[in-house]
């Protein structure tokens, strides 16, 4: 029997998570309201990975022929010494099924928003939380919504995740990262890590000629979280002014850049209260360096909407949501925080490091996926 049938479901956020899970429980039958703050849906101007996990929930819900056209599929990782400029090793990603695809987040945000429309989504933009209650009720732009279910999809600042959990207290990494979009000439479909002492570079193409550009360097100056700090360019060529050739021609055609600063936030202990729940970064913000943030936020849509939709009643599915949910999420964070130290070894290290690598992807080339298959081979519809 299908529960969620005409549930009123709220969502508090019209980013990848909130209208993945608007689309999963409209299709389930609930009546589907999106609250999204800005004026329009749109997403910061960046790339984003989406790993058969993520692609897995994305074509269950209808949206396979859609992504099909808007994104690349990765044929390979290849990590790099960015001061060399050689390639270390190279990893074959063109067998994995669905495809691992290269996408802009705001092409990602049109298909979802298309898909929400279609199944009968409203969604309410400039729509401001002004309260938010432990019975899912909430005031936005001086009206009283009283849903069977609110779901915080609100990202890391999330009006939802304090008051179930109350206030985090998120810390600095020690690290800041810059993200640009380069228009540049075709580039062959590969995710390239570029990886010096104490910094790595992550580039990856996008549809339409341009080039995804992620920069992460460890330094004890505090930037402030999020992704809307302009920053100077000639400060990113700064920070790898020492690498090679490569590295210095991608970045010299960087004309703008964001920075902000890496914080570490703990995962959310509780997932769920009263008739309040929540998903993807306000549950669980993860670095980037697994690739896993966007996807992670789908599966949990999926798994919400589908927990709650099995249920006899919202708690029963809420609960069964977390457990299936959190202990993924924090072996997925913990495999991203590795990244993050490994990207940067120096000296000894680095070399044993990259001589591992090399040694993998020559006698053991399938060993690296095979390492993420409990990544990569989830299946959220299982």
């Amino acid at each position: 029997m299908a529960h969620n049938q005409d549930r009123d479901i709220a969502i508090i956020g019209g980013g990848i998570g909130g209208l993945t899970a608007a689309l999963a429980f409209a299709r389930s039958g609930a009546k589907v309201t999106v609250y999204e703050q800005a004026p329009a849906l749109t997403e910061v101007g960046a790339g984003l990975q989406i790993t058969p996990n993520g692609a897995r929930a994305l074509n269950a819900l209808g949206l396979a022929d859609a992504l099909e056209s808007i994104g690349i599929t990765a044929q390979a990782v290849a990590p790099m010494d960015a001061l060399s400029g050689l390639e270390i090793t190279r990893f074959d990603l063109s067998a994995q099924s669905p495809s691992y695809r290269f996408y802009h987040r705001a092409d990602l945000i049109d298909n979802l928003a298309t898909g929400c429309r279609a199944a009968g989504v409203t969604v309410k933009l400039n729509a401001r939380i002004a309260s938010l209650n432990a019975d899912g009720s909430f005031e936005v732009n001086g009206a009283v919504m009283q849903p069977d279910l609110t779901i915080g999809a609100d990202g890391l600042h999330s009006v939802a995740r304090s008051l179930i959990n109350g206030p985090a207290a998120p810390f600095f990494t020690g690290q800041v990262a810059w993200r640009a979009i380069l228009n540049t000439n075709k580039h062959d479909p590969v995710a390239r890590i570029w990886m010096a002492p104490g910094r790595h570079m992550v580039t990856y193409p996008l549809s339409g000629d341009r080039l995804n550009i992620v920069a992460v360097q460890e330094r004890s100056d505090w930037a402030a979280e999020g992704w809307h700090h302009a920053d100077d360019p000639d400060h990113l060529r700064a920070a790898f002014a020492d690498c090679g050739s490569d590295v210095k021609n991608i970045l010299g055609g960087v004309e703008k850049v964001n920075l902000w600063g890496l914080f570490r936030h703990p995962v959310a202990e509780n997932w769920f209260a009263g008739s309040v729940a929540i998903l993807g970064d306000a549950a669980h913000p993860t670095l980037p360096f697994l690739a896993q943030g966007a996807n992670l936020a789908i599966e949990d849509a999926f798994i919400l909407a589908r927990s709650c939709d099995a249920a006899t009643s919202l708690e029963t599915g809420l609960q069964d949501y977390q457990t299936k949910r959190r202990a993924r999420v924090v072996r997925a964070i913990e495999a991203a925080n590795r990244n993050a130290r490994n990207y940067h070894l120096a000296g000894v290290q680095r070399h044993v490091a990259h001589a591992g690598l090399k040694v993998m992807g020559k006698l053991a080339p399938s060993a690296f996926l095979n390492r993420l298959g409990w990544l990569y081979d989830f299946d959220v519809t299982g």
